[in-house]
């Protein structure tokens, strides 16, 4: 598989990864703040990052790596919360 093949596919599974989660969001089968939904985002992103950059698009790449960040803090006080839920007081 040549590089070019490889960013193509890599940028695919993005696509799905964030259509899939918001197709969920929308029919109530996740909740924005569901792990699941933000993990979806941040490697769907991580995928349309790598995609765009290779394709010198670079509008999308910066988009994505603002979703990413909004991603990413999401899950951090996720697991900021639920470590705070069990600790012992």
């Amino acid at each position: 598989m040549t590089l070019d093949v490889l960013m193509e596919v890599v940028g695919w599974i993005g696509a799905i990864l964030i259509l899939a989660g918001y197709g969920l969001l929308t029919a109530g089968r996740l909740t924005a703040k569901s792990p699941a939904y933000q993990w979806m985002n941040v490697v769907g992103a991580l995928g349309f990052i790598a995609n765009s950059a290779w394709n010198g698009a670079w509008p999308s790449a910066v988009l994505n790596v603002i979703w990413v960040g909004i991603g990413a803090v999401a899950i951090w006080r996720m697991i900021a919360r639920e470590g705070s839920s069990t600790s012992a007081t």
